[in-house]
């Protein structure tokens, strides 16, 4: 699944969603993971998400990268709503898999499950899944996209390519054996879906002073980036060499010749840390075991600059229609009907 351009929902999806509502603080604004409203006790922060690129585990996945979201704003999540539809009216040990795995995700990040929706559609291929987080500010402010500052750091956690690795090994196993990846390639790729919550570091950020945080999902970490440059208004520089990459993703992203840099990745954060801030960063991250990696800084300018053999590339153009794992399902589909 892919999104429309931004030229696409500049003309057609915004103009229609404007409010005039004051307890708005923050509506539907591109590249900003939540929306915040005003409550008595501070500020309500939503997020809704759909996930219709995984089959395996889908459940699961769809309430971790919905959580996610509100987590960028600093806050933990509270509660969720599921929408949940199967392809066919038989398909009633899918739902109770997609539910058992919703219900299992709720658990493990402390959620309550408030309700939602369930039903099937023969114009389905496959299963659809869309989740709403749900949490409370009260006395911090919201960590937004587009608050990075000139001589930030970047920070970016586990690596790149995570999720849309571990999707393919999960949903393309026969065609990534086709392609000469091991079924110990599969496995180790499969582990990597473990990652994707990022709740513990976008919290961490947040209490270290992170200026702006972005979760990188469709479009992966250059998308990611765009978006954090093009709302704060500045450049973005960043060292190649310094992106980590796990062997596996490597192994995976040549033999299915797709670019880790534009794959979809949850369970990777980007936050912005103001130089003073960044040493106690990395002590709070080094303490919690938290992989992570400062790749590059925020400067004046537009775009993000991608260093490689002293080669600098600019990036400038916002393409969130274009994503890797998309472009995986358009050629491999077969395998995981």
């Amino acid at each position: 699944m892919s999104k429309f351009s931004l030229e696409v929902l500049s003309k057609y999806v915004h103009p229609f969603i404007q409010t005039t509502d004051p307890e708005v603080i923050l509506g539907s604004v591109f590249g900003e993971d939540v929306a915040l409203t005003r409550i008595e006790d501070g500020m309500l922060v939503s997020h809704v998400d759909p996930i219709v690129g995984a089959v395996k585990d889908i459940g699961w996945l769809a309430v971790h990268v919905a959580c996610n979201d509100v987590a960028t704003s600093g806050t933990p999540p509270r509660w969720i709503l599921l929408l949940v539809l199967v392809p066919h009216k038989e398909d009633e040990h899918l739902l109770e898999d997609i539910m058992r795995d919703a219900g299992r995700a709720a658990n493990e990040i402390g959620v309550s499950i408030i309700g939602g929706h369930t039903g099937y559609s023969s114009n389905l291929s496959r299963p659809l899944v869309a989740v709403t987080a749900l949490g409370t500010l009260a006395k911090q402010n919201p960590v937004l996209t587009k608050g990075a500052h000139v001589g930030d750091h970047l920070f970016i956690t586990k690596g790149i390519a995570l999720e849309g690795t571990a999707i393919l090994a999960n949903d393309f196993a026969n065609t990534a054996s086709q392609l000469g990846i091991s079924e110990h390639e599969l496995t180790m790729a499969r582990e990597l879906m473990k990652s994707v919550s990022i709740i513990p570091e976008a919290l961490i950020f947040a209490q270290q002073g992170a200026t702006a945080m972005h979760d990188v999902t469709r479009g992966g970490l250059l998308e990611t980036l765009l978006e954090v440059a093009k709302l704060s208004e500045v450049g973005i520089e960043v060292d190649a060499s310094r992106i980590p990459i796990s062997p596996v993703v490597s192994r995976f992203s040549k033999a299915f010749q797709f670019d880790p840099l534009k794959m979809i990745s949850s369970g990777t954060l980007v936050a912005a840390i103001p130089l003073e801030h960044v040493e106690a960063t990395r002590k709070s991250l080094d303490d919690k075991g938290i992989v992570y990696a400062d790749i590059g800084e925020v400067i004046e300018g537009k775009g993000v600059q991608i260093i490689q053999e002293e080669q600098a590339t600019l990036y400038q153009e916002i393409h969130c229609e274009e994503d890797e794992l998309a472009r995986m399902w358009e050629i491999y589909s077969q395998d995981a009907v």
